[in-house]
């Protein structure tokens, strides 16, 4: 049963929106600049969610939603 949960689960999408990235000396690292204030979502697979989570709070970001992307996360809950 448990192998069935895991399965289930690792193709379940959520959508993150975020506010109040900033630049830091961790985001100076990537190639790219990141705009303070402006609204940004991610994609991800909800077996990554607690590590974007602690990647967004060292960011200086703010989850303000987190919405599931395909139908079978909002069947689960039926």
């Amino acid at each position: 049963m448990l192998g069935q949960i895991s399965s289930r689960t690792s193709s379940r999408y959520f959508r993150y929106e975020v506010v109040g990235l900033r630049q830091s000396e961790e985001t100076e690292k990537t190639n790219y600049p990141i705009r303070s204030s402006a609204t940004v979502f991610f994609t991800v697979p909800e077996n990554r969610m607690n590590q974007e989570m602690q990647r967004i709070a060292r960011l200086g970001g703010k989850i303000v939603s987190i919405q599931p992307l395909n139908a079978e996360a909002k069947t689960d809950s039926e």
